[in-house]
């Protein structure tokens, strides 16, 4: 991964779930991306705000409604708190 990331190759996270794999583990992607020496905000964009803008998906924007995902840390300090999420908001409310 790191030899792709430095080659200037665009590097997403994604998941095969439905296949081998479970849905949920796209955290433990983004920590493996970051152990293969990928920099922690590169590896979050693959994640999130990269990946969204790659796939023509808009931003947040005033007024429209809100899916995100609390931590207790930030995960720019310790990717890992990924994979437990505090709280989740879709549309606006929280559902975990």
């Amino acid at each position: 991964m790191r030899a792709a990331y430095d080659a200037g190759i665009p590097i997403y996270t994604g998941t095969d779930a439905g296949g081998g794999l479970a849905h949920g583990l796209v955290g433990q992607e983004v920590a493996e991306l970051v152990k293969a020496g990928i920099p922690v905000r590169d590896a979050l964009s693959a994640a999130t705000w990269g990946a969204r803008d790659w796939l023509g998906r808009p931003g947040l924007t005033e007024g429209a409604s809100a899916d995100l995902v609390v931590y207790d840390t930030d995960p720019r300090a310790d990717v890992r708190v990924l994979t437990t999420p505090r709280r989740v908001v879709l549309r606006g409310r929280v559902v975990g």
